[in-house]
Formats: structure tokens, C-alpha cells, sequence
């Protein structure tokens, strides 16, 4: 390693302020806000038809898809964690073959997921046993949104190595074009050319085809250069194998978080069609914590990586502590926001008064979701830059069965109640298992800087 190298490492890995974070964080946080801002959107287009079919069917076609597309959510985690300790190590060569890697694998996985698409919906709805009303509305918007599915895919990997550089305004740059697009497209194809559910769906195939186009322009500068199809490089068996490790621990953790979100869903859907309404309109608020949350996770997986990288312990442990402060800050006013204005929240993305009425009387759990679950997403964070996701996986196989257990427990004495306090317990499970397992990140990075 030369010495200009080695100064620009040092750089990276020691100047970790709050003005970094924010800079890094600020495009996730406001990119991320047209996330949530997209699912209201699309609940609130098909609220307005006044009936609560076509709510719970774009509910349980997005949690399908969304359960489908996320399993693959390692190629965005793992990229992040292994270009960002690419960079630390200074290796140019590594940080273009993972682009490479992402692309070949979000295209062959989205190809599958188009074919096994018959199977998979049959299977998803079979097990969520919605009404006939929202099953075939539901079908209806799979079998158009899956034809997306390469570009989602393949748009996770670019993301995750637009973030690891520390490029978070081209990030906020897709998203915001991504889902802009999305959001007036429904209004367009529901409201306005009456299309209803599958008006939905073709607003998001024709948004995500747009957004990975986009992506693809921001990593224009990889394909100026030779690297991105060296294919001895690409295929490198160590990295393959450090990549295959890695992806599937993260896999594994991302089926099992699918596993409690998915379950939600279909354990509402089981109960009534309001109570599905009401539950999907008060988890696309939640999810505005998880996406403000993300900024400063996106933040700390960047940051740690680079450190551990760098096999510098103090950055790995100043960046946790930096990134963390600031997701303390986002989950505390965002709790605030949900006790004031829920109700307001609610009216403007339903018309329908029982589903009003349902919805009202679950609000308390989604001001408390951000305060119980902010150390579990800080903590993901934090371990996916350090890749040490073996225990991320078994982290989350306990929380799941936390979770199951409360959910047999509770639901037949408290019903909706019941569900929500499992999900809240399984949020509290992971941060505490997670929060134990830090001080070996620490202990490891203590042995990397003896190496």
C-alpha cells in the first residue's frame, strides 16, 4: 500500500463527525420518506373507492411481492458491507467485480421469480385465506407487478454500492424519480383512467423498470473502465465464496424477518377484512419509522465497514456510537409525530368509517413501535457493515420464536391486540440479542488491528 493510500485510509477511517453522518444520512432519510409516502399513497388511491376489498387486496399483494423481492434485500445489505470494507482495504478492482456480481445476480434471480410465479402466488394466497373479494383483486396485481421483478432485484445491489461510496445523493436521486413516478401514475391509472388495483401494479412495473434505468446511469463510471468485465476478477473463488457466505446468512435473516411481517399479515386477514384494512394503513405508518431509521443505519453500515476495513477499532466503535445518537433522535420525534397527529394520519388514507374506527384503536402501538424498535434497526446497521452476519441470522431465528411463542400466546386471549403485542415483543427480542453481541465486533476488530 502506498502512503498516499494509506493517508486516504486513515481519512476515511478516523475523521467519522456528525456532519459526515448527516451527509451521508440525510439523502437516505428524505429519499426514504417517499417510501412509506409511496405505500400511503397507494392505500389511500384505492381508499377512495369506499370499500375495503380493494385496500386489503393491494395489502396482500404488496406484502407477497415485497416478502418475495426482500428475501433477495442481501444483495442491498451485503454490498454495503463489502464494498464499504473494499474501499477501507483500498481495493478499486474488488469495489467494481461486486457491481458486476449484483447485476448478473438480480437479473437471474428476478428471471425465476417470473417463472415460479403461478406456484408462488397460488401457495402465498392459499396460506393468507383472504376473502374471495380480495383474493382475486389480489392475484390480479401480482401476476402484473412480478414482471418487475429483475430490475427490483438487480436495483438493490446498485443501491447498496451507490451507498457503501458514500454516494447518497444519487440514492435519494432513484428513489425520488422511482417513487415521484409511482405516486402520479396512481393517481393517473386509478383515479383518472378507473383502473383500480391493476392501475396500482402498473404504476409500480413501469416506476421500478424507470429506477433501475436510472441506477444503471449512476454507476456509469464502473463501465468506463475494463474492470467491471474482468471476468477472472468477477468470478475470484475467495470473494465468491466470502460473497456466498455472507448473502446467505443475510438471507437466511431477511426470510425470518419476512417470516413475523408476512404472518402479521395473514394472521389479520384470518380475523375480518377491516381489521386487514386497518392493520395495513397503521403498518405503512410504522414503516416511516423503519425508512427514517434507515438513514442513519445506511450510515452506520457504511462508516463500520470502512472501519473495519481499515481494521480501525475506534472508528468501528465511533461510528456506532455517532450514527446511534442520531437514530435516537429520528425514532423520539417520529413517536412524537404518531401520538399528535395518528388520527389525522388515518382519516386522510381511508374514507372507509369502519376501517377509521379499527385503526384508531390500534394507534398506541405504533407510537410505541419506534421507541421499542430503534436499537433493533441501529443494531442491523451496525453488524451488516461489519458483516458479522452469522450473528444477525441467529439473532433473528431467536426474536422469531419470541415472536411465535407471544403470538400463540396472546392472540387467542387478546386477538388484534395480541398480534400487535407479538410483533412489539419480537422488535424488543432483537435489539436486546443483537446489543449483547456487540462487544465481539469490538473484540474482533482489537484482533484485526494485531494482524
Amino acid at each position: 500500500m502506498t502512503m498516499a493510500n494509506s493517508a486516504s485510509q486513515d481519512h476515511r477511517t478516523t475523521e467519522i463527525t456528525h456532519l459526515r453522518v448527516l451527509k451521508i444520512a440525510v439523502p437516505v432519510v428524505l429519499s426514504n420518506a417517499t417510501v412509506p409516502l409511496l405505500g400511503v399513497v397507494d392505500t389511500a388511491v384505492v381508499g377512495q373507492l369506499g370499500a375495503a376489498a380493494p385496500v386489503g387486496a393491494v395489502a396482500v399483494g404488496a406484502v407477497i411481492l415485497t416478502s418475495l423481492f426482500w428475501v433477495f434485500g442481501f444483495l442491498r445489505m451485503g454490498t454495503v458491507g463489502l464494498v464499504s470494507q473494499a474501499i477501507g482495504r483500498s481495493e478499486d478492482a474488488e469495489v467494481t467485480a461486486l457491481l458486476t456480481r449484483c447485476l448478473l445476480i438480480g437479473g437471474f434471480a428476478g428471471c425465476v421469480l417470473i417463472a415460479l410465479q403461478v406456484p408462488l402466488f397460488w401457495a402465498a394466497l392459499a396460506l393468507a385465506q383472504p376473502s374471495p373479494a380480495v383474493h382475486t383483486l389480489a392475484n390480479d396485481y401480482l401476476s402484473i407487478r412480478i414482471w418487475s421483478a429483475p430490475a427490483v432485484i438487480a436495483l438493490y445491489g446498485i443501491s447498496g454500492w451507490l451507498i457503501a461510496q458514500e454516494r447518497t445523493r444519487a440514492f435519494f436521486v432513484i428513489q425520488l424519480v422511482t417513487n415521484g413516478t409511482n405516486i402520479l401514475l396512481d393517481f393517473w391509472f386509478v383515479l383518472g383512467l378507473g383502473l383500480g388495483v391493476n392501475g396500482v401494479a402498473f404504476a409500480t412495473l413501469i416506476a421500478e423498470w424507470g429506477g433501475f434505468a436510472l441506477g444503471l446511469w449512476f454507476c456509469r463510471g464502473a463501465f468506463y473502465s475494463s474492470a467491471w468485465r474482468n471476468w477472472a476478477q468477477v468470478l475470484k473463488t475467495s470473494a465468491l465464496r466470502n460473497m456466498a457466505i455472507v448473502n446467505t446468512d443475510i438471507l437466511i435473516r431477511s426470510l425470518l424477518l419476512q417470516l413475523v411481517f408476512v404472518s402479521f399479515t395473514f394472521l389479520a386477514a384470518r380475523q375480518d377484512d377491516v381489521t386487514l384494512a386497518a392493520n395495513q394503513i397503521l403498518v405503512q405508518l410504522m414503516f416511516i419509522t423503519a425508512y427514517g431509521m434507515d438513514g442513519f443505519a445506511f450510515a452506520a453500515e457504511t462508516l463500520v465497514g470502512q472501519a473495519v476495513g481499515a481494521r480501525a477499532r475506534a472508528a468501528l466503535r465511533r461510528a456506532a456510537i455517532i450514527t446511534s445518537i442520531w437514530g435516537a433522535v429520528v425514532v423520539l420525534s417520529i413517536a412524537v409525530v404518531f401520538a399528535l397527529f395518528g388520527p389525522l394520519l388515518i382519516d386522510a388514507m381511508t374514507t372507509a368509517v369502519q376501517v377509521r374506527e379499527m385503526a384508531r384503536v390500534f394507534l398506541p402501538y405504533i407510537v410505541l413501535a419506534p421507541l421499542l424498535g430503534g436499537a433493533s434497526w441501529m443494531l442491523d446497521g451496525i453488524f451488516i457493515g461489519a458483516t458479522a452476519t452469522r450473528d444477525m441470522r441467529n439473532m433473528m431465528g431467536v426474536s422469531v420464536v419470541i415472536y411465535g411463542a407471544s403470538a400463540a400466546l396472546l392472540i387467542p386471549v387478546f386477538g388484534n391486540h395480541g398480534l400487535w403485542a407479538a410483533l412489539l415483543i419480537s422488535f424488543v427480542a432483537r435489539g436486546v440479542t443483537l446489543s449483547m453481541k456487540y462487544p465481539q465486533l469490538e473484540r474482533q476488530a482489537d484482533k484485526l488491528e494485531g494482524v
